[in-house]
Formats: structure tokens, C-alpha cells, sequence
């Protein structure tokens, strides 16, 4: 079965979806239209703007949502048999299998990185990649420690990514090296995304998610907060509104995507990041990338 899978934030490059606009009609009218649902041309900053300029959360988001689902919509015989996003890049495969409209996607995208970048600025905060320990080990530290911080991605068995405050990845960091982490390394991120801080923001993104109408999908979506598949727009709605505070499980997601009969996993969008994690949970998994107009 083919299986595509979508990135989130840290995906981004400078000059990113340039192709697409020069090369594909539909791709360069999807970006105009993109340019005025949000209010500025996001598309000079995507093409022309600094790696600075691209980290904005603000811009980033919608940045990778938007070079992902045109690549999918320009792609010769694109018909998914399973899709999975990691953290926003859900909302790029919710588009892309059809549970969602281009046009709903972004703006939600776009409240999405707002309600976000607002909840890291009232309580600033982190995230740091833990290498080498097992799962086990590492929800053990982070629950033994007197600060929020909590696992918040699990990308790969041996990688899992916490999520708190700036005080709370300090200790986690520290305790983690002391049980034999290979590395603990903070992220350069703008706070601590998918944990108990990001609850302002899914309280704003809730309202936002509940007054948009989504579709039944073509095919299920395998989502971030239970590695489950699902293709009712009820549970997709509340699994995206969890999904804020929630941990991602990716590795488990692979995993079962894997055991439904995926075959060839696709990566739409920008970097190969999910492709190398797909790998690293099963090295026979078959992948591929699609990242540009060729």
C-alpha cells in the first residue's frame, strides 16, 4: 500500500517551493491565493527570505504546510492508501487525503502557529532531543523531576524529544546524560511544543477547529496522539485539538502503518527527516521523497 507521510516545523529551507511557483500554474495560484488568506506575501519570504526570517513560527508553519500540499497536488497520479502528518504536517495530510479544503487548512494552520508563538511568549520555554536511552527511561526521568517537562515526540526507538520549562529541560538534561544518554541536546525551537504549556493555544485552536467543517477523508489517517487510523471527522477534529498538548507518536505510528500493509512511505515536502526515521524504526521500510517540482 502506498503510504505518504507529511514533516512539521524545522523542515524549512530558504528558496523553498520557488520551483513550484515558477513551473506550476496551479502551484503559483494556490500561492496567490495562499498570499491573501494571510494577510502578507508569504511566498517572498518562502523564496527569498533568511533561515532567520523562515524560523518565525508564524511563518514557518504555514511555510511547510504550503510547500507540502502543492507538492501533493501537483503530483501526477497521486492517490494515498494511508497518510500520516508529524505534529502541523498533520494538517498537511488532512488536506492532502481530502478531509479538508486547501483554503480551511492554511487558516487553521496559520491560527495554529499564532495561538502557539502566543503561548511561548507568555511562558518561554524549550525543547531538547534525548539520543540513546530507551522510552522507558526517559518518561522515568522526566516524571521523577519537580518541573513541567514531559516526552514529546517520539521520532525513533533511541530518539525521543521532551518538551518544558526552561528550568525543567535543564534537570531533565542532566539527569538524562547521568543514566548514559548518548546526547542531550537542546533544540532551537520557540518553546515547549506538544506539553502542558501549549494550553492556551489549544483552547484558542479548539474554537477554530470546531467551527470548521472537514469531510469524511479518501483514506484514513493515521494521527499523532494515538498512532491510530481513523477516517470519522469527529475523532480526527479531537485528535487534532489533543494533539497540542499531547506527545507525537511517530515511531509507533510507523510502526502501525507499517503493520496495515504500507509498502512504499512517500515524504512530501520539505527535508527527508521522516524518511530517515521511518528507516530507523524498520530498515526494510521502503522510502522515497518528494521535495521539489522535478
Amino acid at each position: 500500500m502506498k503510504a505518504y507521510v507529511f514533516p512539521g516545523q524545522g523542515a524549512q529551507f530558504p528558496g523553498m517551493g520557488k520551483d513550484l511557483y515558477e513551473k506550476s500554474p496551479l502551484a503559483k495560484e494556490l500561492f496567490e491565493k495562499a498570499n491573501d488568506i494571510l494577510g502578507f506575501r508569504i511566498t517572498d519570504i518562502m523564496f527569498d527570505g533568511t533561515e532567520e526570517d523562515l524560523r518565525q513560527t508564524k511563518v514557518t508553519q504555514p511555510a511547510i504546510f504550503l510547500h507540502s500540499v502543492l507538492l501533493a497536488k501537483t503530483l501526477e497520479n497521486f492517490q494515498p492508501e494511508m497518510v500520516a502528518g508529524h505534529s502541523l504536517g498533520e494538517f498537511s495530510a488532512l488536506v492532502a487525503n481530502g478531509a479538508l479544503s486547501f483554503e480551511d487548512g492554511l487558516r487553521l494552520v496559520s491560527k495554529r502557529a499564532q495561538a502557539m508563538q502566543k503561548a511561548c511568549e507568555m511562558e518561554p520555554s524549550t525543547m531538547a532531543a534525548i539520543v540513546g536511552l530507551e522510552d522507558e527511561i526517559v518518561e522515568e526521568v522526566c516524571a521523577s523531576i519537580d518541573d513541567v517537562v514531559v516526552p514529546a515526540n517520539y521520532n525513533c526507538p533511541g530518539q525521543l524529544v521532551i518538551s518544558g520549562s526552561f528550568s525543567g529541560i535543564d534537570k531533565a538534561c542532566e539527569a538524562m546524560t547521568a543514566r548514559g544518554a548518548k546526547r542531550a541536546l537542546k533544540l532551537a525551537v520557540g518553546g515547549a511544543f506538544h506539553s502542558p504549556l501549549m494550553k492556551p493555544a489549544r483552547e484558542e485552536l479548539a474554537a477554530a477547529i470546531e467551527a470548521t467543517p472537514f469531510s469524511t477523508p479518501v483514506c484514513p489517517i493515521y494521527q499523532n496522539v494515538n498512532a491510530a487510523p481513523t477516517s470519522d471527522p469527529i475523532v480526527i477534529k479531537q485528535n487534532l485539538i489533543a494533539q497540542l498538548t499531547a506527545p507525537v507518536k511517530w515511531t509507533q505510528t510507523a510502526k502501525n502503518m507499517i503493520a496495515d500493509g504500507a509498502t512504499l512511505f512517500t515524504e512530501i515536502g520539505p527535508g527527508k527527516v521522516l524518511q530517515g526515521l521511518i528507516k530507523k524504526v524498520d530498515r526494510n521500510a521502503e522510502v522515497a521523497g518528494v521535495q521539489s517540482f522535478e
